[in-house]
């Protein structure tokens, strides 16, 4: 098995328990924040949902530089349209993924900010990072959200307390 492939296994099976979450999202909580320094319900969702675009300049790109002026994040009306999101992005997230070699992975990405270099590491451990981590990392803070909201959660790695088995 090459590193690719590992990565495809574990993210298929985060992005199976991170949909179960979306699928949760109350669309007449889409506006609510916990704190008004806090992203809102809606926000934080579609950002899970849209952090697997960020594969394709992971993958396809050696240096990325990002311009926090120029872009727009992606924000879902309702839930169907956060569910197509996180579905299509996952998918092409895959299929970009897929196939790429262990040199390839192993080489070195940066990611610039105002050419100043913030990351630099091998593209594999990018892509473990905001790919897998980052998304466990909002889902987490979206399962509060939730729970904030009593929203039953889902069994993600083991029974929750609304859900005792495991799904």
């Amino acid at each position: 098995m090459n590193i690719v492939d590992a990565i495809i296994q574990e993210y298929t099976y985060e992005a199976a328990n991170t949909r179960k979450v979306l699928e949760r999202v109350p669309e007449d909580q889409m506006g609510w924040k916990p704190h008004q320094k806090s992203m809102s319900l809606g926000q934080l969702a579609s950002h899970i949902a849209e952090t697997p675009l960020w594969v394709k300049d992971m993958v396809q790109t050696d240096v990325f530089e990002m311009n926090p002026e120029t872009y727009t994040p992606f924000l879902a009306a309702n839930r169907a349209e956060l569910l197509q999101a996180h579905d299509d992005n996952a998918a092409q997230a895959v299929a970009i993924l897929t196939g790429q070699s262990d040199a390839h992975m192993l080489a070195t990405w940066r990611m610039t900010v105002g050419g100043k270099t913030v990351i630099e590491l091998p593209r594999v451990a990018v892509v473990r990072s905001f790919l897998i981590s980052h998304t466990i990392h909002h889902r987490g803070q979206l399962t509060v959200y939730l729970r904030m909201h009593d929203v039953p959660l889902p069994s993600l790695y083991g029974p929750s307390a609304d859900e005792p088995g495991f799904a």
